[in-house]
């Protein structure tokens, strides 16, 4: 993805985001860059609070601890590019490059990077077409995404993020799930604090305004808000279960366990979000029940919470049952 003529570029301008709801600012983002004109480009700096975001090719359960992550107060959020799953929050700064895609320059968009990490203190490498690394760590990882001949390159600044938490996150379930959707690569991450202590978001983004002005030869004015009518159409998508979790990658999910009643293996296929096909396999004296947890099971919701409702409203009559069987859905951390 480039197009070096970057030089008819007429205007330069910047967009700072007021929130840390990630729906939202995924919201202002695409808006944005709906709204571009033909002779600008638009640097939108946000935060997002406490957040997973999955790319638009990826299966939420095998990147993110979903549960925990929600049991935590996070947020899980799909974007519209590709690429791997990150963590953001407060002591991580977002950055978007919005413009016509003829104007489209991934050279010169990450030198506006590299010249504000510099003036920062920091010596950055670049690693292959999307990462830039500190002292051999990861703080910025990119992704790209195209529509309607406009174009977006956006990516993450790891200032000072928990790190212990990112990586809690993110670290894989311990489910057997199978999935043909695309896996992120598990790479050393670092902080920019890490090489210049007490560095903020703050003053990092001020040093990104004027690598922008300076690397395009531009004056910089503040961008127009966007539509808040369509941010708004926009947000209820991006919070909705069938964005997030709707997957049209179909996977499968299998745990097992031995209890006092018997010992029962789960088998579910799970497409767009929902299990598909449940099958049951166990030595329990109940004959009846693979029947009763294939019913309870078809059509859930493939979330601990609506699960676990599933199983009580089947087997209401076998209360210590339905608890076991929800607490090893629990360990597998999906």
């Amino acid at each position: 993805m480039s197009g070096p003529d970057a030089s008819a570029l007429q205007r330069l301008r910047v967009f700072r985001g007021g929130s840390t709801d990630p729906y939202y600012n995924l919201a202002v983002e695409q808006r944005l860059m709906e709204e571009t004109e033909e002779d600008c480009c638009t640097l939108y700096l946000w935060q997002n609070q406490h957040t997973v975001v999955i790319g638009r090719n990826q299966n939420a359960w095998r990147e993110c601890r979903t549960q925990l992550l929600k049991d935590e107060g996070g947020v899980l959020a799909r974007r519209l590019s590709g690429g791997g799953a990150v963590y953001h929050d407060l002591g991580n700064l977002n950055f978007t490059f919005l413009m016509p895609s003829g104007r489209f320059d991934l050279d010169r968009q990450l030198e506006v990077i590299v010249r504000a990490c510099a003036r920062a203190g920091v010596r950055v490498q670049r690693s292959g077409r999307n990462d830039l690394l500190a002292g051999g760590g990861k703080f910025s990882g990119n992704a790209f995404y195209r529509a309607g001949g406009r174009s977006y390159h956006h990516g993450t600044l790891m200032v000072d993020v928990d790190k212990e938490r990112l990586g809690r996150y993110l670290s894989p379930s311990k489910a057997k799930l199978e999935s043909k959707g695309v896996a992120s690569a598990r790479t050393r991450v670092a902080n920019l604090t890490d090489y210049v202590p007490g560095l903020t978001c703050g003053e990092l983004d001020k040093l990104l305004e004027a690598s922008f002005s300076e690397v395009y030869r531009l004056p910089v004015e503040p961008a127009p808000a966007p539509e808040e009518e369509a941010v708004e159409a926009l947000r209820l998508r991006n919070a909705g279960w069938e964005w997030i979790y709707g997957s049209p990658m179909p996977f499968s999910f299998q745990c097992g366990d031995r209890f006092s009643w018997g010992e029962v293996e789960l088998r579910l296929a799970v497409e767009g979000g929902r299990v598909s096909q449940v099958q049951v396999y166990s030595d329990a004296m109940d004959w009846s029940l693979p029947a009763r947890l294939e019913r309870a099971l078809a059509g859930a919701p493939f979330d601990l919470e609506a699960l676990c409702r599933s199983l009580e409203g089947e087997l209401s009559d076998r209360p210590r049952m339905c608890r076991d069987l929800c607490l090893m859905l629990k360990e597998q951390e999906i």
